[in-house]
């Protein structure tokens, strides 16, 4: 497989209203990448209890390893209730004290991110103890050289400004969405402008790359100094579950190739777009959209 890529954070069952599918943004990341070809592993932590084996069955059958799924013996399997609201849009209510709150970083989880090419990372993850020193523990575990990508994920009531200011500090690489800029422009004192935003993040946290998802807008990216303006791509909507996270996978996977930027804010709003066409987080691509290459001349336009 391609590039090495460890997400680090929640694994947790949906509970939609026809029924529940697997959900956690590090989960669906993990998903995506794997179908856009990286050799990607989630390191998370279940309950030993019927939903947690349920979660570990399904990551088989999704093809996704299972070695850095901790089972932890008290806590049980999270869950989140989600209701969709008008466009598809959910509202999630996080159950607290689950194992994902939890995550160790234990030999196994460390060495696997010493051996990372890029790591995803994010906030509501980092809403409790052990889990936070864990996380920070495993994304400092990566080599200099790494992609060390923090998605903001902001989930009310679970916004802490610093656990915010020190995953920005140990990010080189941000992803956040339209909702959750001008939270941040708030918190750190910002400009108004969405670029000059962005470009001030970039600039007092020292980040190669600030991706902004604007949802059915597209997305905006700036590496480097240079920007990438996407306006998306009109697609019926079943639910948003997991585009977020699938545009993150295909920023990632892009980035690590060394495709230009143009390419890969187009592959990313494509993948997203496709994602939003389905229920839940992660269904699966088609063979059309595993590669920017094989992206049809007209969804490019």
């Amino acid at each position: 497989m391609g590039h090495q890529i460890l997400a680090v954070g929640e694994v947790l069952w949906d509970l939609l209203p026809k029924g529940k599918q697997l959900g956690g943004a590090p989960a669906n990341f993990t998903y995506q990448c794997r179908s856009l070809g990286a050799d990607a592993r989630l390191v998370t932590r279940v309950g030993d209890d019927a939903l947690g084996r349920e979660v570990r069955e399904r990551f088989r059958l999704l093809g996704l390893p299972d070695e850095t799924v901790q089972i932890d013996p008290e806590f049980p399997t999270g869950t989140v209730d989600v209701a969709l609201a008008e466009g598809g849009q959910p509202r999630f209510t996080i159950h607290e004290h689950v194992a994902w709150d939890r995550i160790m970083a234990d030999e196994n989880s460390l060495a696997t991110a010493a051996r990372a090419d890029a790591v995803c990372f994010g906030s509501l993850s980092q809403r409790s103890e052990p889990a936070r020193t864990a996380i920070r523990s495993l994304v400092s575990a990566t080599r200099p050289g790494a992609l060390r990508l923090f998605d903001v994920n902001l989930r009310p009531p679970f916004v802490d400004r610093e656990v915010i200011a020190d995953s920005l500090t140990l990010a080189n690489a941000l992803k956040l969405n339209d909702q959750e800029l001008p939270e941040l422009t708030a918190m750190f004192g910002l400009s108004a402008s969405v670029r000059e935003s962005m470009a001030e993040l970039a600039g007092r946290f020292g980040l190669v790359l600030v991706a902004l998802t604007r949802g059915a807008c597209g997305g905006l990216l700036l590496a480097d100094g240079f920007w990438s303006d996407h306006p998306g791509r009109p697609v019926a909507v079943s639910d948003t579950i997991g585009a977020g996270d699938a545009f993150t996978a295909a920023l990632v996977v892009g980035h690590l190739a060394g495709r230009p930027l143009d390419e890969i804010n187009r592959h990313a709003n494509e993948v997203a777009a496709f994602v939003c066409s389905q229920p839940g987080g992660t269904p699966t691509l088609p063979d059309a959209l595993k590669s920017p290459s094989s992206v049809p001349s007209e969804a490019r336009q």
